[in-house]
């Protein structure tokens, strides 16, 4: 029912109605007003609608960071089409596998990523555009012309808050990507959450660095942005040099890093010669923020609020917040239950467990998806008894603030204890010599699995591996204590900052 209706392709339009001159996206020389960006949504989406391209369609968006993905991700919601976006570090037998796992039938691609495209695509996928190129080649049309379509009219769709907008290909770090399928429902409680939790504002100045093709980018910071009318600067990356420039020159208010790209910011020489004064609100996600790097953000940027948002790309991503006033009172700490979230620790009888007991993180909230894509199994399993079961082992205190501590899958199993690779890269971080680390487990005749780092010095810095396991045997169990220890000039990471623990293995093994 259109009266009722409150799914994605609407959120811009009335934003547009509400604050039309605004300032809606910068992207390098690029200001578009929002009054100008429904307009070329509304455009687009026809365009797309004359090739063909319907409600409940599978579109693909191959890209970084730029002005069309902002469009195209808009434009297919008003269609009521479902897009995919795909993480564009993948090669093209990866993205083939997600085109044939998703069954789309079109795509968009940047015009640097076209021959990884090319050797991806089936017949099956007719629609395809290019961002960039400026004529038709192949079969693969410019994106110019899809904007240039002359009706910018809104597309008279009938659309469900509840139909799939999204297809959100999960990373992937150790198994296939599966496809979590989002609709207008989940995704907008989890933008109510964002803001309301992550005090976000429509006078907010925004940079958006990471990659839009994940859901922490896309989904906690842009879309919300929209939604309530700020301005968003998006960059095609996480350039450090890049990102300190922007805040300077837009003077934003706003900024979001996965904890890696934080680091990165941190030890940029630019970071204490640009005027970062304007940044008010900090927020960090995708991998667990070392301590120790806590605690120098708030030395540094002292006037900045920080906030831990903890989840997962099932979960729209949101599921725990770490406010601002408890960074330093809860170190370490997720949080407790965002607004629309409610979270629990269960054993492997799914049965809550006492505070202070470890077991897997599970959370019941209408962020939640509709299901993996043509996975039911899978489904069934992850939603067993009323609660998304995470797959993150966590603990909950007496005042309900959650630690995450591991992923099942990075629990190291050594000498019949199991260690944490989270408790033993705390230690790590607190040498002065280290920049960056990871701990993972190898296979070990005597140990089963021997405790592993991989780490990366500061510049100028030195150390050996005696004498980082030295001190780290004054800090940690000895079963704890990393038996090896290799010294890296870089954490293998994908696009969203999360480390590939898997490459760091092969290269060990």
């Amino acid at each position: 029912m259109t009266t009722r209706r409150h799914a994605i392709g609407d959120l811009l339009r009335r934003t547009a109605a509400r604050h039309p001159a605004k300032t809606a996206i910068v992207y390098g020389g690029l200001r578009q007003s929002y009054a100008d960006l429904d307009r070329v949504v509304n455009r687009t989406a026809n365009a797309l609608a004359a090739r063909g391209v319907g409600k409940g369609d599978r579109f693909a968006v191959f890209s970084h960071n730029n002005h069309a993905f902002v469009v195209a991700y808009f434009a297919l919601a008003r269609l009521g089409a479902i897009s995919v976006p795909v993480n564009f570090m993948l090669g093209a037998a990866e993205v083939g596998y997600i085109l044939e796992h998703s069954g789309a039938t079109g795509i968009l691609v940047e015009e640097a990523l076209l021959p990884v495209a090319r050797e991806a695509v089936t017949d099956r996928v007719a629609v395809r555009g290019v961002i960039g190129a400026g004529t038709s080649s192949g079969g693969w049309e410019p994106f110019e012309a899809w904007v240039a379509h002359g009706d910018d009219s809104e597309p008279d769709v009938d659309i469900a808050d509840d139909d799939p907008v999204q297809l959100m290909y999960t990373s992937g770090t150790e198994s296939r990507p599966k496809g979590a399928a989002l609709s207008s429902r989940s995704l907008i409680a989890q933008y109510v959450t964002c803001v309301v939790d992550g005090e976000m504002r429509h006078d907010d100045v925004e940079v958006h660095a990471l990659p839009l093709y994940h859901c922490a980018q896309l989904h906690c910071f842009l879309t919300p942005g929209v939604y309530l009318g700020a301005t968003n600067v998006v960059l095609p990356g996480p350039d450090p040099a890049a990102v300190l420039a922007a805040i300077e020159a837009e003077r934003a208010t706003k900024l979001f890093c996965p904890p890696t790209v934080w680091i990165a910011l941190l030890r940029h020489p630019d970071f204490d010669r640009r005027d970062l004064s304007s940044l008010r609100k900090g927020y960090y996600g995708a991998s667990i923020m070392p301590v120790e790097v806590l605690k120098e953000i708030a030395a540094r940027l002292p006037e900045v609020r920080l906030f831990n948002f903890y989840g997962q790309t099932e979960m729209a991503p949101v599921a725990t917040i770490l406010g601002p006033d408890e960074q330093l009172t809860r170190l370490g700490s997720a949080g407790r239950p965002a607004l629309n979230v409610e979270t629990r620790v269960v054993d492997e009888e799914d049965r809550p467990v006492p505070p202070g007991v470890v077991g897997e993180i599970v959370h019941r909230s209408p962020h939640a998806m509709l299901g993996y894509w043509n996975d039911p199994g899978k489904t069934a399993e992850v939603f067993r008894g009323g609660w998304f079961h995470s797959g993150d082992l966590g603990v909950m205190d007496a005042d309900g603030y959650l630690t995450v501590v591991d992923r099942k899958k990075d629990m190291i199993k050594s000498g019949g204890e199991n260690v944490a690779s989270r408790e033993v890269e705390e230690a790590i971080y607190g040498h002065p010599a280290v920049a960056e680390a990871a701990v993972f487990g190898v296979p070990d005749e005597r140990w089963i699995e021997a405790v592993t780092a991989a780490v990366v010095l500061r510049e100028g810095a030195a150390l050996t591996a005696e004498e980082l396991i030295a001190f780290l045997r004054e800090r940690l169990a000895p079963f704890k204590t990393p038996k090896r220890v290799t010294f890296v000039e870089a954490l293998p990471k994908n696009a969203s900052g999360k480390v590939l623990k898997r490459e760091l293995r092969a290269t060990v093994l």
